[in-house]
């Protein structure tokens, strides 16, 4: 009987080593659904809206899929993200910032990933404009609102 249980013992995983090892566990999709969204309670509006609307749609769209290995990864990612936006979610002034691309994780994206991260890249360009851009087109509005219209 002896012998059994330590076998048992030792076919249990071994406790986690570091804080990293032990935040890289598996959170269970509803659970990790919820806690994203509480996350985002902290950013701006703006932002807040996009990301909660890309939770819930990346979260439908693999509400269907069956292969184990793209569930692991899909739930690795998204708890992974969710302890980088815990952990550097809002700097000194109160703003969120966000990090830059590792050129590892760019290099192993595929051409369609890198298309669609083209396209988000010019389409927020227009969205996240800079205090100067935003007074300088104020100015330039101003500017053609005040001159008289010529008659024809």
């Amino acid at each position: 009987m002896r012998s059994s249980l330590i076998r048992l013992a030792s076919a249990s995983p071994p406790l986690p080593l570091s804080v990293q090892q032990a935040s890289i566990q598996l959170i269970p999709p509803i659970p990790l659904y919820r806690r994203l969204l509480r996350a985002h309670r902290t950013l701006p509006p703006e932002m807040r809206f996009m990301g909660d609307s890309y939770i819930k749609s990346e979260f439908r769209a693999t509400k269907s899929t069956d292969n184990p290995l793209h569930i692991i990864a899909f739930l690795t990612q998204w708890k992974l993200y969710l302890d980088e936006l815990q952990a550097t979610s809002i700097d000194s002034q109160g703003v969120w910032r966000g990090k830059k691309l590792d050129t590892e994780a760019f290099e192993r994206l595929s051409k369609e990933q890198v298309g669609q991260l083209y396209e988000l890249m010019h389409a927020t360009k227009d969205v996240w404009k800079s205090p100067e851009q935003l007074e300088q087109e104020a100015q330039a509005a101003g500017v053609a609102e005040s001159q008289p219209i010529e008659k024809a």
